[in-house]
């Protein structure tokens, strides 16, 4: 006998990454060796003081107990610490910073906390596919905008004013942008803003990769004025500071919006072990020379994404931040899926299509920089040898 599965998954499917993992592993096992540029976790360490800070900690047999929903105060005060240094906000770090175990539990909370049946979302085309997974967990209605390569992946407001906004409560934004590698722009968070106030709307803001290959001042969208009214802000530590499987990140907003997230969330989980508090306070404390050794290896592995993008003929634009390399396919290339299969079986190196990613998506593909050189070196000989018909 089989109990029925509940409604709320009958239009949810496995995320991809998770059925190509399987399916990765399984050719591994059978002996290939596969090189995986698709999936963006870190490979490079956390820092020593880090990693020290977790282990002095864990001795502690005072620190394996249940832990307040909040964090430890000194978490709170690091992050707005941090937040101020990094995009010069000021952040109440009593009221209005919330830690969670990553941000991607945070895309959950926000949606059960704010959204009933039936109300709208606005989510972008393309982009991270868990804010629509989500949406429709939570049984809302999903309202996509589109980012197109001709307007730098940014939100066309033209566009966006012409669409029916009566029943759209909350929309997701993510910039620098995840897949497309776009820049923030402060003037494109104003307008965003000014849109929020005009409709109503609570703004969500993913905001990891603002550390990671951006040569300019990164940027908040809580440092535009009033933005705190219609606005959440969410980061992690899991790209800028390679603490993926730490799960570490917190959301940033209003005392009224985070309060309404607690009472979500302290009904979920336990509390974040204190010992990873306590690492966390200390990573936060890296200094611009470990972030600048980070970006400077990203930098270089981003050297051979572009060599392995070039050689299937790829376009791109070289104005990209983040952990990630987004290309446009060839013209004649007209089922992306099934080029990026083809790679797969025939060089044993695995490519992210972007289809996943939104319709807008379907003539792209990207590359994660997490892997060494060493590997990435080998994953261009592979690709040259499959362009010439030699295959592994």
């Amino acid at each position: 006998m089989i109990i029925e599965q509940a409604k709320r998954l009958d239009n949810v499917g496995e995320y991809y990454f998770s059925s190509k993992l399987a399916q990765i592993k399984k050719m591994q096992d059978s002996g290939k060796d596969i090189i995986n540029l698709g999936i963006g976790s870190p490979d490079m360490p956390p820092s020593d003081e880090t990693i020290n800070a977790l282990i002095e900690s864990s001795k502690n047999m005072k620190n394996h107990s249940y832990q307040s929903y909040k964090g430890v105060p000194e978490l709170r005060k690091g992050i707005s610490s941090w937040l101020h240094k990094t995009y010069d906000i000021n952040i109440d770090p009593e009221t209005e910073i919330l830690p969670l175990i990553g941000s991607k539990e945070g895309i959950l909370h926000i949606s059960m906390a704010f959204l009933n049946p039936n109300d709208e979302v606005l989510i972008a085309n393309p982009s991270y596919p868990t804010y629509s997974s989500v949406s429709k967990l939570v049984n809302a209605n999903i309202k996509t905008y589109n980012l197109r390569e001709e307007n730098n992946w940014q939100p066309d407001f033209e566009e966006l004013e012409k669409m029916d906004l009566t029943k759209v409560k909350l929309m997701w934004l993510n910039y620098p942008n995840m897949p497309t590698g776009a820049k923030a722009d402060i003037k494109v968070f104003e307008k965003l803003v000014d849109f929020a106030f005009k409709h109503k709307i609570l703004l969500c803001h993913d905001n990891p990769y603002s550390l990671v290959l951006n040569k300019e001042k990164p940027i908040s969208l809580l440092s535009v004025k009033n933005a705190k009214e219609v606005c959440l802000e969410l980061n992690s530590l899991s790209k800028s500071h390679n603490m993926a499987g730490w799960r570490i990140g917190w959301v940033s907003g209003k005392k009224e919006y985070i309060d309404t997230i607690l009472k979500f969330k302290s009904n979920i989980d336990s509390g974040m072990f204190l010992p990873v508090q306590h690492a966390t306070i200390q990573a936060l404390k890296n200094d611009d020379d470990w972030h600048n050794k980070r970006n400077d290896e990203y930098e270089k592995r981003k050297f051979f994404a572009k060599e392995i993008l070039k050689e299937l003929n790829c376009s791109f634009s070289e104005e990209q931040e983040g952990m990630f390399f987004w290309a446009k396919v060839p013209n004649d290339i007209e089922n992306t899926e099934a080029f990026i299969e083809d790679i797969l079986q025939k060089s044993n190196v695995f490519i992210t299509p972007g289809f996943i990613f939104g319709s807008n998506g379907n003539k792209y593909i990207r590359i994660s920089l997490c892997c060494s050189i060493e590997r990435f070196k080998l994953a261009f000989d592979r690709i040259k040898n499959f362009k010439k018909g030699i295959y592994e």
